[in-house]
């Protein structure tokens, strides 16, 4: 069965939005290829990809505390601007050089714990801000403000193509993606049938969870080139802040973001987020295109940078905002 898109365009002060959702789909199909799968099969991927994560990780870049950029500090908090290429959190294997180590190293914590710091993380790909706390204090109050959902933080990403709407919303549930673990893709029936004969013993819970609303706001910055290849800097914010979202979603609208190796052209997840070719909108960047891109920026950071975060401070209560500048 194929996702069918619903999108609508509304004027807005001379400028135009798109918003994308899928349509609902019928519930009443007989059993497809798709559920015939094996939790064997499953669970080999998952074991290959971790053995391939785990080597990903031991390639962070070292980075020392004096070398922080810090953008604000306080006894209770620190923000600083993490650079493309290191990973937040050192993992289950410690050794891995982190921000979070660097962060510990600098300033300490009340707890004495360097994972008692940690209240969010971008990917080791992403740049850009994160909040670290340093005493218990600050950590239960952030830790709170992000289950509520009461911080706002815009991202800044170059996407490929031009998109058409000026700005707009991505309204797709995301899974887990079975075929491409430990990746994420756009939930659809058929998908979410296929796991039906899992054992969740075997293939863990995260793998049969049901799928996740997640929701993601756009608007154009400016409409670029990079190489003489159409390119689309976007202001995202993630109001629901899934796993990936933004890269997924990206993707899913025929615009993955540049540089993106596993959810963009020739990636390790499933291509198009998951959803079939002729499910995009009719402004998705080619694969022509998209592989021009991919040449271009060989070897080059992913351009998604974690641009603003504002938040009241879970201590003194004074809200506060924060910038930071993206490299690209």
């Amino acid at each position: 069965m194929r996702l069918l898109w619903s999108i609508a365009a509304v004027a807005i002060a001379a400028s135009s939005a798109g918003a994308f959702a899928p349509a609902p789909q019928s519930r009443g199909v007989g059993r497809t290829a798709l559920n015939q799968v094996a939790t064997a099969d499953v669970k080999a991927k998952q074991e290959a990809a971790v053995e391939k994560l785990k080597a990903k990780d031991a390639g962070s870049s070292a980075i020392s505390g004096d070398a922080i950029d810090i953008v604000y500090e306080d006894d209770h908090i620190v923000v600083v601007s993490k650079p493309s290429g290191v990973l937040t959190v050192p993992g289950k294997d410690e050794s891995n050089p982190s921000l979070n180590k660097a962060v510990f190293d600098r300033f300490g914590s009340e707890s004495g714990r360097m994972d008692k710091m940690v209240v969010h993380r971008l990917g080791m790909d992403t740049s850009g801000l994160v909040v670290f706390a340093r005493t218990n204090a600050a950590l239960r109050g952030m830790n709170t403000l992000f289950r509520t959902r009461k911080i706002t933080r815009q991202y800044e990403a170059l996407v490929c193509g031009h998109v058409a709407s000026d700005e707009g919303s991505i309204e797709l549930p995301l899974m887990r993606d079975y075929q491409c673990p430990p990746y994420m893709r756009v939930s659809t029936d058929e998908h979410q049938r296929a796991l039906a004969d899992l054992d969740v013993d075997e293939v863990g819970k995260k793998m049969l969870e049901s799928p996740k609303d997640s929701l993601t706001k756009y608007e154009v910055v400016s409409r670029e080139d990079v190489d003489g290849n159409d390119v689309t800097r976007l202001a995202l914010t993630s109001i629901s802040g899934r796993t990936h979202q933004l890269n997924v979603h990206c993707a899913a609208i025929g615009h993955p973001i540049v540089g993106d190796a596993v959810y963009g052209f020739g990636g390790e997840a499933a291509a198009n987020g998951g959803l079939e070719e002729g499910d995009l909108p009719a402004d998705k960047a080619s694969s022509d295109l998209q592989q021009a891109i991919a040449s271009a920026c060989s070897g080059k950071p992913m351009c998604v940078h974690a641009k603003s975060i504002s938040f009241r401070h879970p201590v003194t209560k004074e809200d506060l905002s924060f910038e930071s500048k993206a490299s690209f």
